[in-house]
């Protein structure tokens, strides 16, 4: 599973297939239908822009994406959220970000063991206790971000929804980068043993790359630079 992951991140497009081709030529042996089953478990798809053939569970509504034509200018303005899989020593976690989209600066984080909406609400719940609510907020279609309490929690705050479309990681690449970083700068150099030290150390990184890291799409400023010092407005000519 960890190779899997690995290479999840490396070929994000990479289905079933493809990932059984991959590492039948590392030497293991998998079956196709059992990469399947732990991509699923995994929380991870073939990411690729494809026809939205699948209906949202009873009761969940997919929300149009908001962002393709919109110059993010400033911070609060795009929230992003979403869940990755992390792997320990023996088993593994999930870890759930909400990242403002102009800083890239991580607000608030959750780790947990399942995939349920709770740690997102809580991760939702403390970014807004933190930093007030944004014009909008982006996620993937996943049933956690379209349940019904999550929606509502974001109603309740006066937030525009926006989800990615099906499948379609570019809608929300600054969140895929975000990942990336934290698995080769982090995870993967770690064999966490327990919950505990994946914690401690998921903290210490994402403080790192919140107050330390620099990124060249802002300049060589940290997320917290850029977040806590926008851009001045350009004056308009008389």
């Amino acid at each position: 599973m960890r190779r899997i992951d690995e290479l999840h991140m490396d070929f994000p497009f990479a289905g079933s297939r493809m990932l059984k081709g991959l590492l039948c030529q590392e030497g293991f042996t998998a079956g196709r239908l059992h990469v399947a089953t732990l991509m699923k478990r995994m929380g991870i798809e073939a990411l690729y822009r494809r026809p939205n053939t699948s209906k949202p569970a009873p009761g969940h509504k997919i929300y149009p994406y908001l962002l393709r034509k919109l110059a993010v200018t400033r911070p609060n303005e795009v929230w992003a959220m979403d869940i990755t899989y992390v792997p320990m020593a023996r088993g593994f976690v999930y870890l759930t970000a909400v990242a403002d989209w102009f800083s890239r600066k991580v607000l608030a984080w959750r780790l947990s063991v399942t995939l349920e909406t709770g740690p997102c609400l809580e991760a939702l719940d403390e970014a807004l206790a933190r930093y007030g609510a944004p014009e909008i907020m982006n996620t993937d279609q996943s049933s956690q971000f379209t349940s019904i309490d999550f929606i509502k929690a974001l109603k309740d705050a006066g937030i525009q929804i926006s989800m990615d479309g099906k499948g379609a990681w570019r809608d929300n690449v600054f969140v895929e980068r975000l990942w990336r970083s934290v698995k080769y700068e982090e995870v993967y150099l770690r064999a966490y043993e327990s919950v505990t030290v994946a914690r401690d150390g998921l903290a210490c990184y994402l403080a790192f790359y919140n107050t330390r890291r620099p990124h060249s799409s802002l300049d060589g400023r940290t997320p917290d630079q850029a977040y806590l010092t926008p851009p001045r407005p350009i004056p308009v000519a008389a």
